[in-house]
């Protein structure tokens, strides 16, 4: 890997764990249907607590960071790139479920990511 290259994953690594305002819209999880040449995103809904802890709005528990949770995602968007999956999800959904600049911008890096992932034959993991 070249030097910027290195500064860049460095940097992208520490920026990373830095604290973020969950959004009250819910969560996207992205992943890719190669077979499809799509990228994927199910919408979960969330409710955040004064702790700014996103708890399932069914059973009012923290939703887990890691590890594998049942739940039933609302909607899932697809795109066969990042434009395209971020038009159905910001422009062509009049009921948006984002709610927050910095989520929207998040998104955006992540579909971008997912694109190249999928052009690639990469494998993509989400940030």
């Amino acid at each position: 890997m070249n030097p910027v290259a290195e500064a860049a994953a460095a940097l992208d690594n520490e920026l990373s764990k830095r604290f973020i305002a969950l959004d009250p819209g819910g969560y996207l999880l992205i992943y890719l249907d190669r077979e499809a040449g799509q990228i994927c995103a199910k919408h979960f809904t969330n409710v955040i607590d004064d702790k700014g802890l996103a708890l399932d709005p069914e059973t009012g528990k923290p939703i887990p960071v890691r590890g594998k949770v049942e739940r039933t995602h609302t909607t899932i968007y697809r795109g066969r790139t990042a434009k395209e999956l971020c038009i159905e999800l910001f422009e062509k959904n009049s009921d948006c479920p984002i709610t927050r600049l910095d989520h929207a911008a998040y998104l955006g890096r992540e579909f971008l990511r997912a694109e190249i992932a999928l052009l690639s034959g990469a494998e993509y993991i989400q940030d």
